[in-house]
């Protein structure tokens, strides 16, 4: 186990929820202010450092940067995260003419930068960066519900797609590693829409493919996946060479506690959509429930399903971080 998984582990209290884009409250910004500045992406970074007992810095989680580098049309929003809204490519037959763009295209390089100034005016915490996984960017390219169909009627272009993908993300991860950054979550969400089999041969290699090229003793790896057929992948998640693996609250974290390795930190699964429509009883009782559920187990970390809503409530943040610390005290 990596140093820093070791001391992640000492620290329950120090929880690591993905949250970054409520900041834009603190700051007074909107999210397309936020996503359009590297100075503005510090700021949000160093806001949640300083308001909240974190016990990790990421950076914001945008999972259009790396479609819109391809040339994928972006629709941004002035207070809700940028999506993507069209495609590289409407055939499958396509991808062989894909070119891998380099690593700055599109805000790829404002984000690098980013990273960049955070390592060096956030302290004493480690610092992540965040990218896409290979099949999720695979069908932000081309289209999620097209990609899943042409698996079985084209399984060779849709691997063409996937490496072209998968090229990008090792680029991009070991750009961010070079700018500073501690480790990366990888947000793999798409692939918990998919069936074992497909996700055994569409997502899986590529992202071992990912994560074997970027591993080393002093960077951290974490996988995200916030499907709902996660859960029937655990035993191809406790394969991968991934430090940390954070799962969606769409499944049984105990369950899958019960299966994943013990070396390895498993952390989740508070309801994030409560963050933004709840109370903060509702945020309490959440949390209480998934430890109840899931302390007993040593290699357990609590943290969101997924990324806390940029509308959420600050009370409800607040609620969050009292309770957890209320239940480590």
């Amino acid at each position: 186990m990596k140093t820093v998984v070791k001391e992640l582990l000492k620290h329950k209290n120090k929880t690591v929820p993905i949250l970054s884009f409520p900041s834009t409250q603190i700051l007074g910004i909107s999210v397309k202010e936020l996503i359009s500045s590297a100075d503005m992406q510090v700021k949000g970074m160093q806001t949640i450092a300083e308001k909240c007992n974190v016990g990790a810095s990421l950076n914001m989680m945008d999972l259009s940067v790396e479609a819109e580098a391809f040339g994928a049309k972006v629709r941004f929003y002035d207070n809700d995260i940028p999506a993507v809204e069209e495609g590289i490519i409407d055939d499958i037959s396509m991808a062989e003419n894909i070119v891998v763009p380099q690593i700055g295209a599109g805000r790829t390089a404002l984000c690098i930068d980013g990273i960049k100034k955070a390592k060096e005016q956030i302290t004493g915490i480690p610092v992540f960066c965040g990218v896409i996984g290979p099949y999720s960017l695979a069908g932000r390219l081309f289209d999620m519900t097209e990609l899943m169909m042409e698996c079985y009627d084209s399984p060779d272009e849709v691997k063409i797609l996937l490496s072209k993908a998968t090229e990008f993300i090792i680029g991009y991860i070991n750009a961010f590693r070079a700018a500073g950054a501690d480790g990366v979550i990888m947000a793999e969400p798409a692939a918990g829409l998919l069936s074992p089999s497909l996700a055994e041969e569409f997502s899986m290699p590529f992202v071992q493919q990912i994560f074997d090229a970027v591993n080393s003793d002093g960077f951290i790896i974490c996988y995200h996946n916030c499907g709902n057929a996660a859960e029937d992948m655990l035993d191809m998640i406790s394969e991968l060479n991934a430090d940390i693996i954070h799962l969606g609250n769409a499944i049984n974290l105990k369950k899958a506690l019960e299966v994943l390795p013990t070396d390895k930190i498993v952390m989740g699964n508070v309801d994030p959509v409560l963050f933004r429509t709840g109370t903060p009883d509702d945020i309490r009782a959440d949390v209480q429930r998934v430890f109840d559920e899931c302390s007993a187990y040593e290699n357990f970390m609590i943290s969101t399903g997924c990324d806390v809503p940029a509308a959420s409530e600050w009370k409800n943040i607040e609620a969050y971080f009292e309770k957890v610390n209320e239940l480590y005290a």
